[in-house]
């Protein structure tokens, strides 16, 4: 087996870097100058906050005008992200390496002793690298966590329209990957919609930005979750009224259980006395909210976030276990994650988390402990 063509195919090219640095040109200046609503982060250990921009859902808006624009000018290629896939991935991830790489250094040189910029140096190279030193760095003003996630989630959305386009080009047009990429449109769409809801993740409130979150959102994000399109670009499947039903009450009710959740959690840190579901809330010490999808399971936001990422598998079919990688690794990762905001959770709020786990002893899916 000639695996040169392979090889070739992984190596970066001026292209590659080109389309690469351009996008993060865009993302920077544009998401700089575009109106926003401005959002408070949350409170910082010393009093302080930062703010963001949440223009995200505008600025993935006129990208994909100027992108549509350019194609009718024949400036770009509506399919060049398809056709060079591999190419764009490996750049990605040495962009990732070299990126964090300077954020090691940067940090360690820093003797900023505020909450979001003051670094924790454990002494251990690898560690440190991979979990980062800063809560968050910045550059140029732009606060660089927040913006890679974005990066990651605008990115994942362009695969999967230079996906749709090559399979219109070479007529390979099929029902699964229009309700594969209908239900991923939908769900990146949303994201933006409530951009604002991710300032107060834990994700952007309290990890550091190393190697494992900026890869994670450029690297892993748009070209794994993804891989459902490139497996129905090369993969035809047939499906049939009921089973296009049924995928659409999966992703329906998932997406109805994550954003309710999620939305719910995010009213009650802004206004604790907002009321869930037409009541006023049940709040145990005055801190945890066990009402609406909170007081039916711990973590019922991770339910919903499965079934959506089942949603997006099913359209494949069942004939092969590759198109089921992200809902598969997603379970895996949330299950982690469970239990890491489980231990966290004891450890911060003691006695009133044993009162809420012992009135809400669901984790994740409802009846099943």
């Amino acid at each position: 087996m000639d695996i040169n063509p392979l090889v070739n195919s992984l190596i970066p090219s001026s292209i590659s870097v080109g389309l690469l640095l351009s996008f993060f040109t865009y993302l920077a200046v544009a998401g700089s100058i575009l109106p926003g609503k401005i959002v408070p982060g949350v409170t910082l250990t010393d009093g302080t906050r930062l703010h963001y921009r949440c223009n995200g859902l505008l600025l993935l808006l006129v990208l994909i005008a100027l992108l549509g624009i350019g194609t009718q000018l024949d400036i770009v290629s509506p399919t060049i992200i398809a056709d060079r896939g591999l190419e764009l991935l490996s750049t990605t991830f040495v962009f990732s390496v070299l990126v964090t790489l300077l954020l090691y250094v940067v940090g360690c040189k820093s003797r900023d002793q505020n909450s979001s910029l003051k670094p924790h140096v454990t002494g251990n190279l690898i560690h440190d690298w991979w979990f980062g030193i800063q809560l968050n760095p910045q550059f140029f003003g732009i606060d660089l966590k927040f913006f890679f996630v974005r990066a990651g989630m605008m990115g994942w959305l362009l695969i999967n329209l230079s996906i749709l386009l090559k399979a219109l080009k070479d007529s390979n047009l099929t029902q699964s990957m229009i309700l594969y990429q209908i239900f991923c449109t939908l769900y990146i769409i949303d994201y933006f919609f409530y951009e604002e809801f991710m300032t107060s993740t834990w994700d952007i409130i309290a990890e550091r930005l190393g190697f494992m979150l900026v890869f994670g959102d450029l690297v892993w994000i748009p070209y794994t979750f993804s891989i459902q399109g490139w497996w129905l670009l090369h993969n035809k499947v047939e499906l049939t009224t009921a089973a296009i039903v049924a995928n659409c009450l999966v992703f329906f009710i998932g997406y109805v259980v994550f954003r309710g959740a999620n939305k719910q959690k995010h009213v009650f840190k802004k206004d604790p006395k907002a009321p869930i579901w037409g009541r006023p809330p049940k709040v145990i010490g005055g801190k945890l909210l066990a009402s609406g999808y909170w007081g039916i399971a711990r973590h019922s936001n991770y339910l919903g976030d499965l079934l959506v990422a089942l949603s997006f598998s099913l359209p494949c079919g069942i004939s092969s276990p590759i198109p089921y990688f992200y809902p598969v690794y997603l379970l895996i990762l949330l299950v982690w994650r469970e239990r890491r905001d489980e231990g966290r959770c004891a450890q911060k709020y003691k006695e009133i988390w044993n009162e809420y786990c012992n009135l809400v002893p669901w984790r994740i899916l409802p009846y099943v402990y």
